[in-house]
């Protein structure tokens, strides 16, 4: 259940950071609202999985989901460069991601 709560609280970095660049410099009430309230979301979440989940773990799954899902968000909604050198380092991102869920028991 830690590592479900941990994706979500991932997700979930990925909706505020969308929202707050929606908010435009916090200047709309709306996405800035949904920045704020995902942030708490998301906050409240990684710190729960960290109870149970080491720091180092934790804080890299986390800022990883959101990096990639950021990333993706930006290339699919946003018309972001996808070059090939942003895609080389997106997969060093997740496979960063992958070596460190699998080098932490749980």
């Amino acid at each position: 259940m830690t590592w479900v709560t941990l994706f979500v609280a991932g997700l979930l970095e990925v909706v505020w950071a969308f929202s707050m660049k929606q908010s435009e410099g916090f200047t709309r009430l709306g996405p800035s609202l949904i920045t704020l309230a995902a942030m708490l979301a998301s906050f409240s979440l990684l710190s729960w999985s960290m109870r149970v989940l080491p720091l180092g773990t934790a804080y890299t799954i986390w800022t990883g989901i959101g990096a990639v899902g950021a990333f993706a968000v930006g290339v699919i909604f946003l018309g972001e460069s996808a070059s090939l050198m942003r895609l080389i380092a997106l997969g060093l991102i997740v496979g960063g991601l992958v070596l460190m869920r699998l080098s932490t028991p749980g």
